[in-house]
């Protein structure tokens, strides 16, 4: 009985992996996905732009002291003189001596770069050709040229040379906005030293906040010193980017790059060219984040924006009405998702241009035109000694608060209308940052002009709830929520 049973078994086995077979070939067949897809071949874009990436090397000149003729250093000398050793029995050198200062010429450093146009427009980054009193370009065919300085930005890291050349190979420039995360990118450059090194990777982040001026695209493409400079290309063939910095904690290469979007890197390089200069715009305002608790504290739903934390006196800002606490929420109707997008926006604006700001101010939106002026040197902000002269108040007290209303001299020295000034902060209103000195302009997105104002909004408040405040400490203004004890 066991055979037949185990005869039968087989046979049904036998005959469901048949039957499955002749499924799976009848099936039809699947496309592969992202994940099954073949590796990308660099070879053809290689071929395509790698013409169009060249080394560029810089030289210092340098004044050196003459040797003795001793062929010895002249430290070394005075040291067998000072202590009256015997001179060790060194040749000395042939022919004239002459004790003037020396110039040589020293290799400074070794970066990369990329022809924009076949007249011998070639970018690279500012750092490359910082310092340097001669610039070297070497093409892949090594041809060599010396290079003029057309100009160079520190703050976008941009710089533009030129050689006398016609006929050279010119990048494609891209479209960043096309560009992807997890889209391949290849970079070529000269990492230190070795001319023509492809190197390749995915875009890991776009917008990555590292400066003032520049949403930088990160990526794991192998980038070492030697590197900036050079092209980041997609698989278009098209220059995305400018490899410009690495985050290293040993000098090299460990999974992270950073590269300049090309859109950026261009709209400085035209202005370079046009002019050796680059000119920014500016409103004369220090902003800050708008953090969640803030944003849902004074009605403005989300976190977005710039919050005005002081205005320059007599900036353009100050002109168009702007005020201390304003959130900036568009800028030539262009949204502010995040503070650091104002200073690339306004910067990218020609001084004289004609904008317009839309502020959120105690509630609602207020659109204010402003005339861009130019960045120039910061000036420094000195803060100022108050008279203080401090009167206890009840609701206030509730919130950690004693308040004193301001003097006319008060109000004079600080340009303000109105306000309390805070003589002493401690439990709930210590606790959201507030600190002795401070001025509380508003409460509840409502000004106060003393302190019987500012007890009556208090008073019509929800004690149990948390309340914002709008407060100027020095010359700059910021939002706190004071959140009671329950």
């Amino acid at each position: 009985m066991f055979g037949i049973a185990s005869q039968k078994l087989r046979s049904t086995l036998w005959l469901g992996a048949a039957l499955v077979t002749v499924s799976a070939l009848l099936l039809p067949v699947q496309p592969a996905t992202a994940q099954t897809r073949v590796l990308p071949d660099f070879t053809d874009l290689v071929e395509q732009v790698g013409p169009s990436v060249v080394n560029i090397r810089t030289i210092e000149k340098v004044t050196v002291r003459p040797s003795s003729g001793s062929g010895m250093d002249e430290d070394m000398l005075e040291f067998f003189r000072r202590f009256g050793l015997p001179m060790p029995n060194v040749p000395r050198q042939q022919g004239p001596r002459s004790n003037r200062p020396q110039e040589e010429e020293q290799p400074r450093g070794v970066g990369s770069g990329f022809i924009l146009s076949t007249d011998g427009f070639i970018m690279t980054n500012a750092h490359v050709v910082e310092g340097a009193d001669e610039v070297i370009v070497t093409l892949t065919d090594k041809r060599e040229f010396k290079a003029r300085l057309v100009g160079a930005d520190k703050r976008t890291d941009v710089a533009v040379v030129k050689i006398e050349a016609s006929g050279l190979p010119a990048v494609k420039i891209g479209d960043v906005s096309r560009l992807k995360v997890g889209e391949w990118v290849m970079a070529i450059g000269s990492p230190f030293g070795l001319e023509n090194s492809v190197t390749a990777g995915i875009v890991s982040a776009k917008q990555r906040d590292t400066g003032d001026y520049l949403p930088f695209i990160q990526t794991d493409v192998a980038i070492n010193p030697g590197n900036s400079g050079g092209p980041l290309i997609n698989m278009r063939g098209e220059v995305v980017g400018i490899n410009s910095q690495i985050y290293s904690r040993s000098g090299g290469y460990m999974g992270i790059a950073f590269a300049i979007p090309i859109d950026e890197a261009t709209r400085v390089s035209d202005q370079l060219r046009a002019s050796g200069r680059v000119t920014r715009g500016r409103i004369g305002v220090q902003i800050d984040q708008v953090t969640k608790d803030v944003a849902e504290a004074i009605g403005l739903g989300k976190p977005q924006g710039a919050l005005v934390r002081g205005v320059e006196t007599g900036s353009p800002a100050e002109k168009a009405g702007v005020e201390a606490g304003d959130i900036i929420i568009k800028f030539d109707g262009k949204a502010i998702e995040k503070s650091t997008d104002l200073p690339r926006l306004v910067g990218n604006i020609k001084p004289g241009t004609r904008s317009t700001l839309t502020v959120f101010r105690r509630g609602s939106t207020k659109d204010l035109s402003v005339t861009i002026g130019e960045v120039e040197a910061d000036k420094p902000v000195a803060r100022k000694d108050r008279e203080e002269k401090p009167r206890t108040s009840g609701a206030a007290q509730a919130l950690g608060l004693t308040v004193a209303d301001l003097t006319d001299a008060q109000k004079k020295e600080f340009k303000l209308k109105g306000g309390v000034l805070v003589a002493a902060a401690t439990e709930a209103a210590a606790r959201a940052g507030l600190r002795e000195g401070d001025v509380i302009l508003a409460v509840a997105n409502i000004e106060v002009s003393g302190v019987r104002e500012f007890e009556a909004v208090l008073g019509r408040l929800d004690k149990g709830k948390p309340v914002n405040v709008l407060f100027r400490r020095g010359d700059w203004a910021q939002y706190a929520v004071i959140r009671p004890v329950r």
